[in-house]
């Protein structure tokens, strides 16, 4: 394995969030290493304070790439034999035996399905290929409604029965896209192995997502930005500092199209087969499971500003939300939210 010894000031840009990293460690303390890699289609950057014996004992980077490639093995839908893929390329009716992982992702999916009326689908992805966002690229104009209701008829979870470790698609065409949640599911996985082996001091992000534990040496704590949702720049809009909380945000603000004067999201809502029109732009996330923080994420950007804020409210869910005014943006937060950064209160 070759480690990395890291500058004691590190910057990065990853998806729609920065990772804030500062100065003043004195020689004496333990020095930060950085795993940096690719998976997922995206990367991974997970910085962490072995002791010298777990440095000794254990190939960290190797670890945490196996821990990301089994994910990927399981749900990736661009590897044709990947459990996922299996499943998706099966007929209805057919029962097929998936791992204890997969089955997690599918009934966190199933629930947040069950909880936001639809809108949390990972099946959506047909939709998304319909209106230009997907593999299938762009397209030159909106699909028509009978196009969208053809479509509709064979997206969402309630054609998927779970029980146990079996599962049955209910409509041969059911395609299941777990872009939306398994980044977060492999960030638990590669915190839940690092704490295994002793080690709670750690960032870990994938793709944007991440989980934060314990602090640096000098017990200073993880300080990670909000980004500002403008397309022709990086800027922050609000740095917090978590404690022991996996972080994901989604932002629709980079990804559309334009036809006739009428801009079209990439954030397709799975309940009406259309992109979003409302003036959420971004949707931050705090969570204990990053799993759980990355698709409630994309469920409330689906939502929009009023429901989103009012399912957080309900659920005692730490919500940051960027909405679009005419001239600039406003910040608001959910209860839980100020209840953890009150300091960044008004």
């Amino acid at each position: 394995m070759t480690r990395k010894q890291v500058v004691l000031t590190w910057l990065a840009l990853i998806g729609l969030a920065i990772l804030l990293f500062f100065p003043k460690q004195n020689s004496e303390q333990a020095q930060p290493v950085l795993l940096q890699g690719k998976t997922m289609g995206t990367t991974f950057n997970i910085k962490l304070y072995p002791s010298a014996e777990q440095l000794s004992q254990y190939n960290l980077y190797e670890m945490v790439n196996a821990e990301l490639e089994q994910v990927n093995a399981l749900m990736s839908t661009y590897i044709s034999d990947s459990e996922l893929s299996l499943l998706n390329q099966a007929k209805a009716g057919q029962t097929r035996i998936m791992s204890p992982e997969t089955i997690i992702v599918l009934n966190e999916s199933k629930r947040l399905f069950n909880d936001s009326d639809g809108a949390f689908d990972p099946t959506v992805g047909p939709l998304v290929n319909l209106w230009g966002f997907g593999p299938d690229g762009r397209v030159l104009k909106r699909p028509s409604d009978a196009e969208i209701a053809n479509v509709r008829d064979w997206v969402g979870m309630d054609l998927i029965e779970v029980s146990g470790n079996a599962v049955t698609k209910k409509h041969d065409n059911l395609y299941i896209d777990f872009s939306s949640i398994a980044k977060g599911f492999g960030v638990d996985q590669v915190a839940n192995a690092l704490e295994r082996i002793g080690i709670f001091n750690y960032l870990v992000e994938v793709g944007g997502e991440m989980r934060i534990s314990g602090a640096k040496p000098n017990g200073d704590k993880w300080a990670v930005a909000i980004e500002k949702p403008v397309t022709d720049r990086r800027e922050v809009q609000l740095i917090i500092r978590p404690e022991n909380l996996a972080m994901a945000t989604s932002g629709d603000y980079r990804n559309y199209f334009e036809q006739d004067g009428v801009r079209y999201s990439h954030t397709i809502d799975p309940t009406s087969g259309k992109p979003i029109t409302h003036k959420l732009v971004s949707v931050t996330v705090l969570h204990k499971s990053a799993m759980t923080a990355d698709a409630a994420a994309t469920m409330l950007n689906v939502m929009g500003p009023v429901k989103a804020i009012e399912y957080a409210e309900a659920n005692n869910l730490a919500v940051y939300l960027i909405v679009k005014t005419d001239d600039d943006f406003n910040g608001i937060m959910s209860s839980k939210f100020e209840t953890l950064f009150p300091q960044k209160k008004g």
